[in-house]
């Protein structure tokens, strides 16, 4: 098995085809002061998203709701964890709706943290913010990308309530991310479970087949070439639609190392395998993110 917390990977290089810009500066910076002045959060500036300014400009940005403090404690990612979560906003919805008015945005995702302090995780509030962007942009429309949903004592009902609850305000689309292959599943994603994120996605099939799921990997974190198609099967069975396959980053020494850089070539052959699938939209790319062209591929 491999050691995802080898020091020796420490000294893998930054390969020539991960060292390019940010994007548009002036984008970025026009929507970091709109964000700012509203005190409203995004996963595009809290986990710095290499390709936000791309994003800005093509109409999209993803917002993360109910604060930026986790639940839990995932090796890989770059949001706050650790401390109490925040107390929910009641201003966010309207603010975030105003946000997506200002930008002209056509098309949103809406994400947050896990609140797995709260009762139905959040399923609640995802559905408010649907309401407030949809009162004042009728034609936007609205991708989700939640949490799993499912902690607790009856976490399976309360899993498929909270999802049902999402599904009934008819998003777009309904992305959850599977992240990781199963074998590295608890060492990546502390509090997560690989059976349970496959569920969030068959659930939202079962209660509406008409809604789009869509799914996501990160790579270089261990998994072979076999693991990772695999898991694109597991996905296909439960009938996920979409894929984005993309590089880890290690955000700081304090998160897992890199194990692998996986080249350009190999993305795009990972990408034609999961199009032979029958997914009918994949992104697969060093740089994809979760979000990566969701206005587009829609």
């Amino acid at each position: 098995m491999t050691n995802i917390t080898s020091p020796s990977s420490d000294l893998i290089s930054l390969p020539s085809w991960l060292r390019s810009p940010i994007g548009k500066a002036s984008e970025i910076s026009q929507v970091q002061k709109i964000i700012k002045n509203s005190q409203i959060h995004t996963i595009c500036e809290e986990g710095r998203c290499p390709n936000r300014g791309e994003c800005y400009s093509q109409g999209t940005a993803t917002f993360l709701l109910m604060g930026a403090i986790c639940t839990r404690s995932c090796a890989f990612c770059q949001v706050d964890k650790g401390h109490a979560p925040m107390a929910l906003d009641e201003n966010e919805p309207q603010k975030v709706a105003e946000a997506v008015k200002i930008l002209q945005l056509r098309y949103v995702v809406l994400t947050s943290v896990t609140r797995d302090d709260l009762k139905d995780g959040g399923a609640f509030w995802f559905v408010k913010v649907m309401e407030a962007i949809r009162n004042i942009n009728p034609t936007t429309e609205i991708e989700v990308l939640t949490p799993d949903f499912g902690t607790g004592k009856d976490a399976f009902n309360q899993q498929r309530e909270s999802i049902k609850t999402i599904v009934n305000a008819k998003p777009a689309c309904y992305n959850h991310n599977i992240e990781t292959v199963a074998r590295l599943q608890n060492s990546v994603r502390r509090g997560a479970k690989y059976h349970r994120s496959l569920n969030v996605l068959a659930m939202v099939k079962e209660l509406d087949p008409s809604i789009p799921t869509k799914s996501g990997l990160m790579l270089g974190l261990g998994e072979t070439k076999e693991e990772i198609i695999t898991t694109l099967h597991d996905l296909r069975r439960i009938h996920c639609d979409r894929l984005t396959l993309g590089q880890y980053l290690r955000p700081s020494l304090e998160h897992l190392p890199v194990q692998k850089y996986w080249t350009p070539e190999e993305f795009e052959e990972l990408g034609n395998i999961a199009s032979s699938l029958g997914f009918n939209h994949v992104r697969s790319g060093p740089l994809v993110r979760s979000s990566y062209h969701a206005g587009i591929d829609h």
